[in-house]
Parts: C-alpha cells; structure tokens; sequence
C-alpha cells in the first residue's frame, strides 16, 4: 500500500512538472514583439466576440419581446421560467461534460471554444428576426423567446464555461491572472461599444432592418474572434497525447453519477464557495436589472425634450464601455489592496449611491441621468473581477482534496446553478411591478407616437417605479 501511495505521489508530481515546463516552453514561444503577450490576446479575442454579442442580447431582448413582438405577461414570465431552470442546470451539466468526457472537443478547452463558437453565433441571431408579423399576445411570440433564450444560453454556457476553466488553468500565479483581467478588460472596452454604435446605427432600434443588419455583422465578427481563441490558446492542463493514453489506461478511475454528486458536495461545503455564490447572486440580479431596464427607464423617466436619442445612446454606451476602463485604470490598485477590498468598496457606494438618489428624487432629471450609467458602471466593472475569487476557490479547492487537475468547469458551472436563476428572477419581478403600474397600456400608446402625453398622464405611476430602480440599485 505504501509503496502504491509513493508510486502515485510520484506520478502527480511528474504530471505537474510535465505541465509546467509544457506551460514555460509555451509562454516564451508566445511573446510577441512591443511586450504584447500571444497568450493572452488569443484568451481575450473570445471575451471580445462574446462580449459584444451578449452586451447587445441582454440590453435589447426585453424590449423588443414587449414593445416590438408585444408579448404577454404570461407567455413573458413562463419563457423567463423555462430560461431559469434550464439556465441553472446547463451549466453544472456542461461543467461536468468538459471536466470528465474523453471526447477531444469536450475535454479541450480550446476546442470546445472553436467548435462552439460558429452555433453561438447562429443562437445569437434568433430573437432579432420575427417568425412572422405578431399580433398582440401572439403564443408564437412566447415560443419564440423560449427558443431564442434557451439555445443562447445553450452555447453560451458551453463557449464561456470553456474560456472560465482557461482563465484558471492557464497559470496558477497571481500575476499572470491579473495580466490575463487585464487583456480582458481591453477585450471587454472593445465589445462593449458594440451597444454603442448599435444604438447610433439603428436610433435605439427605431430602424429595425439596420438594427438586424449590425447584428449579422456582430454575430460574424464574434465566430472569427472566438475562432481565434480555439486555434491559438493554451492550457497548462491541457490532454497531450501522453496524458491521453494514461488517461485511457486508467479507466477504473471513470466518474460515475454518485461520484459526480459527491464532487459537487465538496464544492459547495466550502465556506468561501457559499458566501462568494450568496455575494454573487445578488450582483447578478442587480446586473441583469440594469442591462434589461436601464433603456425603459431612460425613456420614461427622463423628458425628451431634454435627452434627445442621440444623447440617450451615448449614456448606454457609456454604461458598458466605462466599467472597462476603470477596471484597467485600477489594476495596480487591484495588486495594493487585493480584489476583496476593492469588490467591497464598490459595493458601499453602490448602497450611498442609491439611497441618495432615492431621497432626492425623480425631478432631478440630470443627476438621475448621471446615476443610471454610473451605477451599471459600478456593477458592471465589480463583476468583472468575479473570476479571480473563483480562481482562488478552483486552486484551494485543487489543494485540499490533492486532485490530479482543477475541477474548473464544475466549479464555474455549480456557481452559475445557484446564481443563473437571479438573470430571470429580475425580469421577471420588474415586469411584474411596472405592469401594476399601467406599463402595459403605457407602452402600446408610445408604440403610436403618444410618448409626451404618456408621461404626463403617467407621471405620478412612475415616482412608485422610480422607487423600485433605487431600491434595486441599492
């Protein structure tokens, strides 16, 4: 026994220097000239394709379902129930897939990213291109959002999930993965101005056919950049062919459903996981708060007169392009005081923020135009630095139960089955509240050009819904 327990020690400590001079000899044939790391921009050029599809996804579907295809409450909130379960249970699904299959393009990270990457392209497009000319509470108009959310999700979960394992395989140093945010942050300052320029392309959406134009240009731009992540990345766990055929030899090691279950209770019964999954659900929420409303409330709450389109696209463009540009303008006080601290500080001026605009007031208009993209600036750019406390879990995690390799994908994937649900949850809510509050009847009068009229005779329904965005913004 002692001598099988030596031979097996000595076995993992092998595998690990293999992967980390495999991992050296890669990182210097990956430095490029002018100090930009190869590594590193293939990593990012996914976050840049998926980013700008799913930036545009998630701040323009409601609004087309409810203004544009005039779906119901019913059909809204049973697509959005669908959506949650299958979103909370893809993601564990998929986790164990990629971690635990032999198939070359489940097990590889990379490749799961390059073979993904053409049908999440394809899912992207689904919800701008109607199945036919809707009517008010047509059922086809509830399929369709089933359809469009489920297979979306589908591929991103599959594509991303993929690129989450990468970020913490790809080095087990602190440096190198704050290197990895900061590539990733550029990536993200790129696809974020997608809103951007789709809103100025399209006038916010007014112009339907140049709005499903952008789209398809999005969706190509996005399979070539994620493309290039599935045929240049690098991961210091990734299958060689030695590792393959011990892989092969050692069958009696094969997970088995029970054995999945009892990994995934591991995870969740560290107490760093269950309090990161608590903190991370109500960001979620919150996120998907803003990027679902932030246009609606804009609209209503905001005079025309005064905010004129052009004005509106900027500030939604600005919601996403600047939590990029802090993230960057922060990395070295990332490496000062850690990402703990600075997570923590955002969170305490989300909390000023929001009570303070709370006591002021809907009537100022011009703070209020200031508060809505600078609290989904805030949520947006703490959010992108939920990947190095997971990393830290996945390494603690490798440490304390002696794996051969990091169970990244079920990791990531048994965080999103608890916090995925919150992405539904807040449509869901908010859709509820502002159609108690007359937005059903109010959104079909502003479809017909009555939008000034609207808001005076609605005026009074919309400070209780204003409570409703400072409270959720707190």
């Amino acid at each position: 026994m002692q001598e099988r327990k030596r031979k097996k020690n000595n076995t993992t400590q092998n595998e690990t220097e293999v992967h980390v001079t495999f991992f050296e000899k890669q990182l210097q044939k990956m430095k490029c000239p002018f100090g930009i790391h190869h590594g590193a921009v293939s990593y990012a050029m996914t976050t840049l394709g998926a980013g700008m599809m799913n930036h545009i996804f998630v701040f323009y579907y409601v609004k087309l379902f409810l203004n544009r295809y005039k779906i119901s409450e019913a059909s809204f909130h049973q697509a959005q129930v669908l959506y949650m379960i299958w979103n909370a249970i893809n993601d564990p699904l998929f986790g164990y897939i990629q971690d635990n299959s032999k198939l070359r393009w489940c097990s590889i990270r990379r490749l799961s990213i390059l073979y993904g990457a053409p049908l999440y392209a394809v899912a992207f497009l689904l919800p701008w291109f109607p199945w036919k000319q809707y009517e008010d509470g047509d059922w086809l108009s509830g399929a369709h959002l089933i359809v469009a959310l489920c297979a979306y999700d589908t591929m991103l979960t599959f594509v991303l999930l993929a690129q989450c394992a990468l970020f913490a395989e790809i080095s087990n140093k602190h440096e190198n993965r704050l290197q990895l945010i900061k590539y990733n942050q550029v990536a993200s300052l790129v696809g974020s101005c997608s809103v951007l320029f789709c809103g100025l392309f399209s006038k916010n959406m007014e112009n339907f056919s140049y709005f499903q134009g952008f789209n398809v240009l999005i969706a190509a731009f996005a399979f070539v950049c994620m493309s290039y992540t599935g045929i240049h990345s690098v991961s210091q766990f990734e299958h060689t062919e030695s590792t393959a055929e011990t892989a092969a030899e050692g069958t009696d090691d094969a997970l088995t459903w029970s054995s999945v279950f009892s990994l995934t209770k591991q995870i969740v019964m560290q107490r760093n996981f269950v309090l990161f999954v608590a903190m991370n659900f109500c960001q979620v929420f919150h996120l998907a708060f803003m990027n679902n409303f932030m246009m609606i409330f804009v609209e209503h709450l905001l005079p025309t007169e005064a905010f004129p389109s052009f004005v509106k696209s900027i500030m939604y463009g600005a919601g996403f392009i600047c939590p990029q540009i802090l993230v960057l303008c922060s990395h070295s006080l990332l490496g000062k005081l850690g990402y703990y601290r600075v997570i923590l500080y955002t969170f305490y001026i989300e909390m000023a923020a929001g009570s303070v605009m709370f006591l002021l007031g809907p009537s100022h208009y011009y703070l209020l135009a200031l508060f809505l993209p600078a609290n989904l600036v805030l949520v947006q750019a703490a959010f992108s630095l939920f990947n190095l406390p997971l990393a830290d879990i996945i390494d603690s995690d490798l440490q304390m139960y002696k794996r051969r390799s990091p169970l990244s994908s079920m990791v990531f994937g048994t965080n999103a089955l608890f916090t995925k649900p919150a992405q539904s949850l807040a449509p869901m809510l908010v859709v509820t509240i502002l159609n108690q509050y007359g937005y059903e009847k109010l959104k079909d009068k502003t479809a017909e050009g009555d939008l000034r009229m609207c808001q005076m005779q609605t005026r009074s329904a919309w400070k209780n819904r204003y409570a409703v965005l400072c409270w959720c913004c707190m």
